[in-house]
């Protein structure tokens, strides 16, 4: 890496992502430690951030967590929409490569919601639409994002079968879904990087979908796009690639990459 430009604002930057990755607040010693700092330059920059609410310090446990300066710049985040700005042309750019109708979604709970829809032409009707949600579980977008998370997240999420929602129940379900079900099938996806469903949302229509990831590997959204359940396998293969690369594109972006 080359020395940056200005290196304050390079440590400041980087204690906060530090932060930002950690389960609960840590001793300022440990983030010097971790980040390769000096311990008094730490300890200085730390004073700055909590003056300007950037993090807050805990006395009793020497510790040093995120402030609410730091939440408040991921409402700010959340607010300016920068997802769905920088997604529909990704999503767009699908439909008119395919002919097919593609979606954007971020994980809400157990659900998807979608945020962006681009319907093709003379495509087949959908119960997806913006501001929808569907169990996560039954939907590409779902599964991709799924994948992606820490398996104390996941679990949380699917603590007992009462947490597995259906729409077809015994019609496209090989098996009732479970805890393990999920987890092979999620398996299954993280092996291939992109996701499948085939009729769980809709009969006679499947999806693939790929997931968003944030710099910290966190899956903030996943692009899929829906197509005929009998569509040739030519199709299949030019959609995996497409959102593939799509979800890839946008990745890069909301971490400021071009």
């Amino acid at each position: 890496m080359p020395e940056p430009k200005v290196p304050a604002a390079d440590h400041t930057l980087r204690i906060l992502t530090h932060l930002a990755s950690q389960r609960g607040p840590v001793p300022a010693a440990t983030i010097a430690h971790a980040l390769g700092l000096p311990r008094s330059s730490v300890y200085h920059l730390l004073a700055v951030m909590q003056e300007r609410g950037f993090v807050v310090h805990l006395p009793e446990e020497r510790r040093y967590g995120l402030g609410i300066a730091a939440f408040e710049l991921s409402s700010g985040f959340s607010r300016q929409q920068p997802l769905t700005r920088l997604g529909r042309p990704l999503v767009a750019a699908l439909v008119d490569r395919l002919g097919e109708s593609g979606h954007l979604a971020v994980l809400h709970g157990r659900d998807v919601l979608y945020l962006v829809e681009e319907r093709a032409p003379r495509r087949p009707s959908l119960v997806s639409d913006v501001g929808v949600r569907l169990p996560a579980h039954l939907t590409a977008s779902g599964r991709a994002m799924l994948a992606a998370l820490p398996p104390a997240q996941l679990r949380a999420l699917y603590p007992d079968r009462a947490a597995f929602a259906e729409r077809h129940p015994g019609a496209t379900d090989a098996a009732p879904w479970t805890y393990s079900r999920l987890k092979a099938d999620l398996a299954t996806v993280r092996a291939a990087g992109v996701a499948g469903e085939h009729g769980e949302v809709t009969t006679g229509l499947a999806s693939v979908g790929a997931a968003v990831l944030d710099h910290l590997g966190w899956p903030a959204a996943a692009i899929a796009v829906t197509f005929a359940e009998d569509a040739a396998a030519e199709l299949v293969a030019a959609a995996t690639a497409a959102v593939t690369e799509a979800a890839a594109t946008l990745s890069r972006r909301i971490r400021g990459i071009r």
